[in-house]
């Protein structure tokens, strides 16, 4: 089977998705697919060449909604070499472009990746009612689409909820990441060498885009009223400034009386994330708002409990395993997290630990994602 993946950009300073896609294609090899990615991407672009299947570029030129002749030319000459397309993300012109190559030539799906969660409409009212333009357009996407993906129960019954209409066939698939690489000493060699004052301290990660809907802020509040009862912890942000917002977080830290202990590495990427993850005493994300985390599924491949808020979308999930703490989206429900996590005795959070890898395997591994999407492709030809 041949499955042609559509996305915007694989730069990795867009968050989750790339990363994702990363990890599928690994994923689909092992299940016998082979996959090849069209993208907007410039054919330059230095990241392009850490995927190991063929990804094609288009180049196209900026704008609000990243019209493209080139990705809809290329699409249309060369679609039909493919039993199936998987569409990554919508809102932007690539999904269109897919959608009317493929309509009456081979079957497509859409990966929503999180952009119909009902929160965006709440936080951003203007943007909502700019999107209503858009949406005739992307629902007709959509409802042509064989099926829309969602990566979990949650995440599928809350879409309906952002715009009207919402007529599309709903599908859930499991979903997370690859193993980790095996390397643990050049990880963590790696990682110390980008922060040394870290070294023989505990501390908490947090490893995501620096946005206001990840809830950095409240993590920083909550760490500066914990932080005085566990001298031996830092706090770690790392992720790309994609809004400059790292600048004001860096005042609040400042203000707050922790701008010792709050490292700020950037983007981390390779052996340093890793090395990263495998030394934190646990992984936080206080979001507002994330339809899976795939940095969520990572941590837990690195034998990490995850902190995290009650709008990840897997967090019922996560309570279940007890392989991690879930509280509320605020400043006192991110002192929650960090409380009970430090307060923790060393054999519960051992216990957690050890649980941790072996949730991961059974959940989350990104093999039952590629052979679920293969299943349905091939359920589409017995029609």
């Amino acid at each position: 089977m041949k499955i042609l993946h559509v996305i915007q950009t694989l730069s990795p300073s867009t968050g989750g998705p790339p990363e994702a896609l990363r990890q599928l294609t690994k994923a689909y090899a092992q299940a016998g697919v082979q996959v090849e990615i069209a993208t907007q991407d410039d054919p330059d672009a230095p990241y392009l060449s850490t995927f190991t299947v063929p990804v094609h570029p288009t180049g196209s030129k900026p704008s609000v909604y990243a019209h493209s002749r080139e990705l809809l030319a290329w699409l249309r000459q060369n679609v039909t070499r493919f039993d199936g397309v998987v569409i990554n993300g919508i809102w932007t012109y690539h999904g269109l472009a897919a959608a009317r190559a493929s309509k009456g030539r081979v079957p497509y799906v859409v990966f929503t990746h999180g952009m119909l969660d009902p929160w965006f409409k709440r936080k951003y009212p203007a943007k909502h009612i700019k999107k209503y333009l858009y949406w005739p357009a992307q629902h007709w996407v959509l409802h042509n689409a064989e099926r829309v993906i969602f990566t979990s129960t949650l995440e599928r019954d809350l879409a309906p909820q952002s715009f009207w209409p919402h007529n599309w066939k709903s599908f859930v698939v499991p979903y997370g990441t690859g193993e980790p690489p095996a390397d643990i000493e050049a990880q963590t060699d790696a990682w110390y060498g980008k922060v040394p004052a870290l070294r023989g301290r505990r501390s908490l990660l947090f490893l995501s885009r620096i946005h206001e809907k990840k809830g950095c802020d409240l993590l920083i509040g909550a760490f500066a009223r914990v932080s005085p009862r566990y001298p031996q912890v830092d706090l770690v942000i790392a992720g790309p400034d994609q809004v400059g917002l790292q600048a004001k977080l860096q005042r609040q830290a400042e203000t707050l009386g922790i701008a010792s202990r709050v490292h700020w590495p950037g983007l981390i990427t390779g052996d340093a994330k890793w090395g990263a993850m495998r030394n934190a005493d646990a992984f936080v994300l206080p979001s507002h708002q994330e339809n899976f985390g795939v940095v969520v599924a990572e941590s837990l491949a690195c034998g990490r409990p995850v902190l995290i808020s009650n709008q990840v979308n897997i967090w019922p999930e996560i309570e279940q395993e007890e392989v991690g703490l879930v509280a509320p989206d605020t400043l006192e429900g991110t002192e929650q997290l960090l409380s009970r996590w430090l307060a923790l005795p060393e054999a519960d959070r051992n216990a957690m630990i050890a649980r941790s890898s072996e949730v991961f395997r059974r959940r989350y591994s990104m093999r039952s994602c590629a052979e679920a999407i293969k299943d349905l492709f091939d359920s589409f030809k017995e029609k």
